[in-house]
């Protein structure tokens, strides 16, 4: 007789807790947090084996909202201690949520530094180009000129681009989606848990009170087909609402093509290389206002993956390495230091 017995696959109400989830009604992170539990089970990871780490700001309210491990640390260091958590645990799936003020304003130090040392996480970036929790104040991604509450003349910053600066930072992976992306973001969400090292991914969010309408452009049916550019590995860039448009280099410098005329087709355009660093800064770089004539489309997806060595996975080689030659340390020698006297 057997005494063998199955655990039921998790579901996304398994990720759900008790809590009340305290965001204004119609903001994006609703829509988010719906994406990332419907994501969890297929992950295939125990709860109790998968860590939520967030800052301070709106979107750090995550860990209180998913059943599993977490932390709601303190403003923009999120990173860092998701970065000590993984070094010590590096068996752990590890998770960041944080906002474009926590993660580029007061964190950014952090940021760029995780990014570089490729410890095996997840960012989740929610950028709604705004400062919410503190009632609209402009933020690093607002636009220039931005009118708010802490810039009533205009911003005269220049905003920072995410998906730039992280493959500026040599991050790993880079990806962007955004919150009403139903079948994409997922999709996004499930690459960077398979990608071994640190995966950035920009998550463009609607704040209905302090920013609505933000990326409409790129979020309502009637105008997404024209504004959006979904990019996929080998396939080529072209969009519009019958998909004849595609983006050709003319040198580094990308321009629009009209597929029906000049004898142009798919198989003449821009093919899609994760892998091509180059090309990948050129994608970042498609930043145009939407109200600019013949302005470039804004792209979705995976714009950049690199396979290196993680950080904990070089830190554990070092120690071994290490003790192999020098031995098990003493922590009483090495408080003592070398320099000890005795008073007598």
């Amino acid at each position: 007789m057997s005494t063998a017995t199955t655990t039921a696959p998790l579901t996304a109400k398994d990720f759900k807790t008790d809590q009340d989830v305290r965001w204004c009604p119609g903001c994006g992170d609703y829509s988010i947090l719906a994406q990332t539990h419907r994501t969890l089970p297929d992950l295939g990871i125990a709860r109790e084996n998968i860590v939520i780490v967030s800052g301070i700001g709106c979107s750090s309210r995550f860990p209180y909202y998913t059943n599993t491990f977490g932390m709601h640390s303190i403003h923009g260091r999120a990173t860092a201690i998701a970065s000590g958590l993984k070094a010590a645990r590096p068996d752990l799936s590890v998770w960041i949520v944080t906002g474009d003020g926590d993660g580029l304003s007061i964190g950014g130090n952090h940021m760029i530094h995780l990014l570089r040392r490729n410890f095996d996480v997840n960012i989740l970036l929610f950028n709604n180009q705004i400062y919410g929790l503190t009632k609209g104040q402009y933020s690093p991604t607002s636009e220039f000129n931005k009118v708010t509450k802490s810039t009533p003349f205009g911003s005269i910053d220049y905003p920072f681009n995410p998906v730039a600066l992280a493959i500026g930072c040599d991050a790993t992976f880079v990806a962007r989606s955004m919150d009403v992306g139903a079948k994409h973001l997922p999709e996004i969400l499930k690459r960077a848990n398979a990608h071994k090292g640190t995966s950035f991914v920009e998550i463009y969010q609607n704040c209905n009170i302090f920013n609505d309408g933000a990326f409409m452009s790129y979020t309502e049916k009637a105008t997404q087909p024209e504004e959006t550019l979904f990019l996929e590995h080998g396939k080529p860039l072209v969009f519009g609402a019958n998909k004849d448009k595609g983006i050709k280099l003319a040198g580094f410098h990308p321009v629009i093509v009209n597929l029906n005329e000049n004898g142009d087709s798919a198989n003449d355009v821009w093919i899609h290389d994760e892998t091509d660093l180059v090309k990948a800064q050129i994608l970042a770089r498609f930043f145009d206002n939407p109200s600019k004539p013949n302005h470039l489309p804004r792209p979705f997806g995976v714009f950049f993956v690199n396979q290196r060595p993680t950080y904990e996975e070089l830190l554990s080689e070092q120690i071994k390495s290490v003790t192999q030659k020098m031995g098990e340390g003493d922590l009483d020698k090495l408080l003592r230091g070398r320099e000890v006297w005795e008073i007598k």
